[in-house]
């Protein structure tokens, strides 16, 4: 089983890139419309369409703890002969574990209480016992059911503040009631029990296919559940007593009915789920906070570009050219010490002899900014394809596997950059560098996720990869991307190091005592506060996807704060990196990474806060899970925001120091 679903994912990951698939559909690429019709229709063969329609159950998960579970693990009803559908390598790693379930339903035919199976327990059984308690924990826990009819949610709508329907793509296990009679969710009736969720109402919504009265679509799938004590769905809700001992008998039933909606299309079913999230107003609240920090932002630079570094540059021009024009007589030695001191007000340019100086620790500034640059890159293409639609969350798993399969693929400009850097840098050990390069980031990523999944799978959890998924990220990362890291690596320090527009000098200058403002850590502190601005709102929307399981699909807002982001890191590390060079401080290279890069320490702060504030998670392995994924993602913000620093300063030094006439 486990070497299988290793093989599957491997498959998954290797078929993404393939543009055939990107062009099954127009909708969503790789998802086809499936249509239904009635028993009758399908037997006398007039229409191409199925009659039985499929309910596949998914892993549940709770906002109270990070440890997802596959179904089987809470022993309710299932079905031993079906062959589980494949998953792909996002899906593994999300924790989803999508199987067939024992609901069938045939099209357009209501059903009333319908008998799926009977669960019974012994409490004098350490077993069954051990069942039960693990049911209740669920409950108390609040784990939620995900449930899929043709690739949709299967639906769960209530009524929240201001009379506004919320649409939950889940519900409850059960509910509990504590001893002081407090409920939690939708619970009544005793104190101190538990009640399960043993029944439930579902309602298939269809349409009919234009020119063709047989054929129909589903475009919706709502469910209430229900608790019930006897089998004929009657009589009080099935409790489960903590004082209860003996036989208990569970029974789970369904009650199915379909109707016709004439509104709703295929291509938008999803809509009312989507409308239903109160999120559209508070995103472009973001996006105008983070545009009016942008326009600020460029405004300062343009003062900076067009204003002052223009006057300094003309200005120095014109002092050159005036003093190879004259022979300065020895009477005239005061006029030429004016000029000089002249020259002097303006700290930037009295360091162009140290601007280019190789940093400390170029071998690692070059191999971050190598793996800074695979992040990148990744993360663009990743958002535009979400944009287009091809990684929507009806295409489950698509935008974790193009994720890392991008991310393995982009292991030539990894390399690239942080031997083509290095070689500039001055440094020789170019098989050190490329070792580190393919390695050093990536293994600390790996090493953590590894310690994390050990939890898991010493927890129990469906979120544990199995071995064999295991093994073929393994397979990914040093048969794929480590040897494009090493081509990479070879046609950068094949190509000559990067041409400088001034010369280096032998000795380097001494710094000047630098202000509070301008020293090195009061710099990188400031510089991270205005990118982390920009982002913060769409942060929080990110972490509630993650941790509370609600569903994100504001792709098109994210790219744009992507944008600002980018933006905001390159002016704000522009604007530092002038006033540090007007100090006759050097050092840019460290300093314009770490500016930015600052910013995913901002995001650390932020995700604590939000564990302490927003989260109700309980037990010391969910809270080692969520730090553990956390630093994660610090770690590749890190180095993403810090690659975009270092590369706005080096293009902007570049510029300045090249338009300088320096002898």
């Amino acid at each position: 089983m486990v070497p299988s679903r290793g093989l599957r994912a491997l498959c998954s990951v290797l078929l993404v890139g393939v543009s055939a698939r990107l062009a099954l559909g127009f909708y969503l690429p790789g998802l086809a419309p499936v249509s239904f019709c009635e028993e009758k229709e399908r037997q006398r063969g007039a229409a191409d369409c199925r009659s039985e329609i499929e309910l596949f159950v998914n892993r549940l998960d709770s906002v109270e703890s990070v440890l997802p579970y596959e179904y089987r693990a809470f022993d309710f009803c299932t079905v031993e002969s079906e062959n589980r559908p494949s998953e792909n390598l996002g899906q593994v790693l999300f924790g989803e574990r999508i199987e067939p379930s024992p609901y069938k339903f045939t099209f357009n035919v209501k059903k009333q209480c319908v008998p799926v199976c009977t669960k019974t327990y012994n409490t004098n059984n350490q077993e069954d016992k051990a069942k039960l308690d693990f049911l209740k924990k669920g409950m108390l826990l609040n784990y939620q059911h995900h449930w899929i009819v043709d690739n949709m949610p299967v639906t769960w709508c209530y009524n929240v503040e201001d009379k506004q329907k919320f649409c939950n793509p889940g519900f409850p296990i059960g509910c509990y009631v504590t001893g002081s009679g407090q409920p939690k969710d939708a619970c009544v009736v005793d104190v101190n029990t538990f009640y399960i969720f043993n029944h439930v109402n579902i309602t298939i919504y269809y349409h009919k296919v234009e020119n063709d009265g047989a054929e129909a679509r589903l475009v919706a799938a709502k469910m209430e559940p229900k608790s019930f004590k006897n089998v004929d769905c009657s009589g009080p809700p099935m409790d489960l007593s903590n004082k209860f001992t003996g036989e208990l008998k569970i029974p789970y039933t369904y009650t199915v009915d379909f109707v016709e909606n004439k509104e709703i299309r295929w291509a938008s079913r999803w809509d009312y789920i989507l409308e239903s999230m109160p999120h559209t107003n508070i995103q472009w609240f973001s996006i105008m906070n983070s545009l009016v920090i942008v326009l600020f932002l460029s405004g300062m630079v343009a003062m900076i570009m067009l204003r002052t570094l223009h006057k300094d540059i003309a200005r120095y021009n014109q002092m050159d050219s005036c003093l190879h024009m004259l022979t300065i007589p020895p009477h005239f030695h005061y006029f030429s010490i004016h000029w000089e001191d002249a020259q002097e007000e303006f700290g930037w340019k009295l360091v162009h002899g140290d601007i280019f100086r190789p940093p400390r620790k170029g071998m690692l500034l070059s191999v971050f900014l190598g793996s800074g640059t695979q992040i990148f890159i990744m993360t663009f293409i990743t958002l535009f394809l979400a944009c287009l639609g091809f990684l929507s969350p009806a295409n489950r798993g698509a935008l974790m596997t193009c994720a890392v399969v991008l991310w393995v693929l982009l292991g030539a400009p990894a390399g690239y950059v942080a031997a083509r850097l290095y070689k500039s840098f001055g440094g020789e050990k170019w098989k050190t560098n490329v070792l580190l390069t393919a390695f050093l980031c990536p293994g600390i990523v790996f090493t953590d996720f590894f310690v994390m999944n050990l939890i898991l799978w010493g927890e129990g959890s469906s979120a544990a990869m199995p071995f064999g998924t295991l093994v073929a990220i393994l397979a990914l990362w040093f048969c794929v991307s480590v040897p494009l890291t090493f081509v990479g690596a070879y046609f950068g320090f094949k190509k000559r190091g990067i041409e400088h527009p001034v010369r280096t000098n032998q000795i380097p200058r001494q710094i000047p005592e630098q202000s509070f403002y301008t020293r090195p850590l009061p710099g990188i502190i400031m510089g991270g506060i205005l990118p982390f601005g920009c982002i913060f709102i769409q942060l929080f929307f990110i972490l509630n996807s993650i941790w509370s399981h609600q569903m994100y699909y504001m792709f098109g807002f994210l790219f744009l704060v992507f944008i600002i982001l980018v933006i905001t890191c390159s002016e704000a590390t522009i604007l530092l990196c002038y006033f540090h060079l007007c100090a006759e401080d050097y050092h840019w290279q460290w300093r314009s990474f770490l500016t930015s890069g600052f910013t995913a320490a901002y995001f650390l702060v932020y995700a604590i806060h939000y564990f302490f504030s927003k989260l109700q998670i309980t037990g010391l392995a969910s809270t080692i899970l969520y730090f553990g994924y956390t630093m994660i993602m610090a770690l590749i913000f890190f180095l993403f925001t810090g690659t975009i620093g270092f590369f706005a300063c080096f293009w902007f030094v570049t510029k300045i120091y090249s338009v300088v006439k320096v002898d």
